[in-house]
């Protein structure tokens, strides 16, 4: 594993170059290339990394490189948008073959590699989830590449605990069961238990299920970790390079760039919040990854007991993009975990996906089965486009974004996130 890292500056395009550089002087000649990348939701420096990668490998005579943007149940990118996100829109001489979205619900694209055992999902979830997850991936993985390459990025996430590393094959370019169970096995365990921690249940079943993956790849796969933070005018700062060769490597890259990224984007605070607004940014463009807003004010004690969470984007007019899913989402609303329990109990074939996306939203809370009276410990409000009927039609609240001020929320007890979603929140003496 190598890394560079400036936590307290900025790293250079000459540090990155030559980071570049030495992960990849081992591997000559590569004539065919699959890079794997982030979406759209994922503010980060790939578009610095790719033209420098692209320029070193064809030194290494790589006549063909195919671009797979890893976005999980996320809409497809344009391609325009995968150019701007590669940085492809300002390089004329840099020029893909092929610039592919993962699409997870078309089985003509998937292959399974394998199976995790029930009993280890068992063993993870507590016992709560008893049934195996097959590994379903992109078949692209499988073909003829000299070389594949992954670049993620690095912060506190609600699934995995941190973002990045292995996590961009499973589930990044995994199938749709892949990823609802995934996802499902995370909500039970509890964001609590999971977010900001290198070590939790949701990381060992992505290892696990990336452990068949690498077994089924054949050309060597190399990880770029990036760490970053966002300056003013949304200015992305490099703070650290994390690579790695290999499915140890990817391990070994990722718990260096999650124990930086601990240092960055984790913030402390003295006491709990009563009302905080997240400002989302337009990247999340649905209240699907806009839900993050939520997420990282969810530690325990952060949130004051009835406070609320107000998810301001005024750009964002559908909880998703996809008819589906947001289908699914109006059937059920937002609640907490155990009314989603009895829900899914009910309806057995409704989205897990789905469900642990709400529950993640709405937060913990408690459902009294006898009066079917529930009562959540905070609330979350949209200040969207969406409107208010809708919003309380899936029991979340609403405010006009016109009527949010930022300077009604500067005291210690009502704040204003720049960058929402993008930052964890923790109590100094929790």
């Amino acid at each position: 594993m190598l890394k560079i890292e400036d936590l307290k500056g900025e790293l250079t395009d000459i540090q990155l170059e030559n980071m570049v550089r030495e992960t990849l002087k081992d591997f000559s000649p590569v004539k065919k290339v699959l890079l794997i990348h982030p979406d759209y939701t994922r503010v980060d420096y790939t578009d610095k990394l790719v033209p420098m990668i692209y320029r070193e490998l064809k030194k290494k005579q790589m006549t063909r490189i195919d671009g797979l943007n890893a976005g999980g149940t996320h809409r497809k990118m344009t391609e325009q948008e995968i150019k701007v996100k590669l940085g492809l829109d300002r390089e004329n001489d840099l020029i893909f073959n092929h610039l592919y979205n993962h699409q997870f619900d078309q089985p003509e694209q998937l292959i399974t590699v394998g199976e995790i055992a029930s009993t280890f999902v068992s063993e993870q979830t507590r016992n709560e989830l008893n049934q195996s997850i097959p590994v379903v991936v992109n078949k692209l993985i499988v073909e003829d590449y000299d070389l594949i390459i992954t670049l993620t990025g690095t912060s506190p996430h609600e699934a995995a605990g941190y973002a990045g590393g292995l996590k961009v094959f499973f589930p990044g370019i995994s199938g749709p069961t892949v990823i609802d169970l995934l996802h499902w096995s995370a909500v039970l365990v509890g964001i609590p238990n999971i977010i900001g921690s290198v070590d939790n249940p949701a990381r060992k079943v992505i290892n696990e299920g990336s452990s068949y993956i690498f077994k089924a790849i054949k050309a060597p796969v190399v990880s770029f970790d990036m760490v970053f933070e966002e300056g003013k005018d949304n200015k992305i700062i490099p703070k650290g390079l994390y690579s790695g060769v290999g499915f140890d490597g990817f391990t070994e890259a990722y718990e260096a760039a999650a124990s930086a990224s601990s240092q960055i984007h984790i913030v402390y605070i003295e006491d709990p919040i009563e009302q905080a607004v997240q400002v989302m940014d337009i990247c999340y463009d649905e209240i699907w990854t806009a839900g993050k807003g939520s997420y990282k004010l969810q530690y325990p004690g952060v949130m004051a007991s009835g406070g609320e969470v107000i998810i301001y984007a005024p750009h964002i007019q559908c909880f998703h993009s996809q008819k589906e899913m947001e289908k699914s989402i109006k059937e059920i609303g937002y609640h907490c975990k155990e009314y989603v329990l009895q829900y899914v109990k009910k309806f057995p074939d409704f989205s897990r996906n789905v469900a642990a996306h709400v529950i993640n939203v709405r937060g913990s809370g408690k459902y009294d089965l006898k009066t079917k009276e529930e009562n959540c410990d905070f609330q979350v409000t949209l200040a969207t486009g969406i409107p208010e009927d809708v919003c309380h039609k899936v029991g979340l609240g609403y405010r006009d974004p016109a009527t949010i001020r930022r300077e009604d929320f500067t005291s210690s007890k009502r704040i204003w996130i720049e960058h929402g979603g993008k930052y964890l929140y923790k109590l100094k003496n929790s």
